[in-house]
């Protein structure tokens, strides 16, 4: 089992001391310091600021703090939670990411997500209706363009003649892609290496148009699925990822945190099939979030 989190700006507004350079680089230091096998950031180029108030909260752009918290370890993979992939040209997305893989020792892994913030889409000029197809055609243009020279692509969204991008990663980064449902697992078994469900239910998941993932049961039910749709294209369920949260023991960090029940946790997980876990990190302070990465690093990632 390895373990990831997200850069805790969970909020708006956020600790500033959280989104200046020296921030990242101690969030990013400590991860890698506590034996994290993964960190990264999230999406949201134009949140709305009703959005904001209502609970959401502000971000960097993933791709360019990546790079930075890259810079400053030397093992930490660096995991975005999620790119929204309809907001970017998959030319473009190939591009950073095989530049952020080749400059962090081949330590990118790309999660990718639909979204589902309707007026961000609109900000950004994206046909909210067409996410799921943009998606679609993005995952194909940008597994060739890591893999081969002199590429071809002809779609409804995206046509291009004779591509040749380098330079291009030593081996193309993994991508994992986000969402509780049915379509999201077809896309892992067609053109993913991981799958990241989420925990939700009742508002949450409409809220972010996906299905409920509520219990351990239906997450069962979601894996079951998955490793199906792998089996029938040929594909070996182990050779793929898949993460989760852990809700057994508390929130670390938190008043009665328990680290023996969340190890109790773990196991149950990872005898589902889970193997990665995504760990909740407190965003109120900078010191705060790194006295509690050390400390899960000593009651729980060391235990393993």
């Amino acid at each position: 089992m390895k373990f990831a989190f997200t850069h805790p700006m969970h909020s708006h507004p956020y600790n500033p001391e959280l989104v200046n350079g020296a921030g990242v680089a101690a969030v990013a230091a400590a991860a890698e310091a506590a034996g994290f096998g993964g960190f990264g950031f999230t999406d949201h180029p134009a949140p709305t600021q009703k959005w904001l108030e209502a609970g959401g909260h502000d971000a960097l752009d993933p791709f360019v703090a990546m790079g930075f918290a890259a810079a400053h370890t030397t093992t930490l993979r660096l995991i975005p939670n999620v790119v929204v992939l309809p907001y970017r040209n998959p030319f473009v997305v190939a591009k950073a990411g095989a530049t952020l893989d080749l400059l962090s020792g081949g330590r990118f892994t790309l999660a990718v997500g639909v979204g589902y913030l309707k007026r961000e889409f609109a900000a950004l000029g994206v046909d909210f209706d067409e996410r799921g197809a943009l998606v679609e055609e993005a995952l194909q243009v940008i597994r060739a363009v890591w893999a081969g020279d002199d590429i071809s692509f002809e779609g409804r969204h995206f046509t291009a003649t004779g591509i040749t991008a380098h330079p291009r990663p030593t081996t193309p980064p993994p991508i994992w892609i986000g969402g509780n449902t049915a379509a999201a697992r077809r896309r892992v078994a067609e053109h993913g290496d991981g799958w990241c469900p989420f925990p939700a239910a009742g508002v949450l998941a409409r809220t972010a148009r996906t299905d409920p993932m509520d219990s351990l049961q239906t997450l069962k039910a979601g894996i079951d699925d998955l490793w199906r749709r792998l089996d029938e294209a040929g594909r070996d369920p182990a050779t793929v990822d898949v993460t989760f949260s852990n809700a057994v023991g508390g929130v670390p960090g938190a008043d009665g945190f328990d680290a023996a029940a969340y190890l109790g946790g773990v196991e149950q997980l990872a005898d589902l099939g889970v193997t990665w876990i995504q760990v909740q990190v407190p965003g109120d302070s900078l010191a705060r979030a790194t006295d509690v990465i050390a400390l899960f690093g000593e009651q729980v990632i060391s235990k393993l």
